[in-house]
């Protein structure tokens, strides 16, 4: 099931990332569709992402939204990647049980 949930957050982040990506090529009016989408590319990277690395997060997406050129980074999927693919987790600590005769 929790692998279920994170192949729709990976799929949902490359449609986010495919709609920012195209206001690159409209004409003139692309860039003014980055004003409206920046603010909403944010909101919706911290919902999925919440904690503090998701404010970091949806604050990078907000500025590479608003930003003219950087439309072609896929802010959404590097932070999938980061989050369930990159990122190593700490190590738990193990138990050895150990019997004495």
């Amino acid at each position: 099931m929790k692998k279920l949930l994170y192949n729709k957050k990976f799929l949902k982040g490359l449609m986010l990332d495919g709609i920012g990506m195209v206001t690159v090529a409209i004409p003139f009016v692309g860039p003014f569709l980055d004003l409206a989408w920046a603010p909403y590319a944010a909101k919706k990277m911290s919902e999925m992402y919440p904690g503090r690395k998701g404010k970091l997060a949806s604050v990078l997406v907000f500025l590479e939204e608003i930003l003219p050129g950087t439309d072609i980074i896929p802010t959404f999927t590097l932070m999938y990647l980061y989050t369930y693919v990159w990122k190593k987790k700490p190590l738990t600590p193990q138990v050895i049980e150990v019997e004495s005769y």
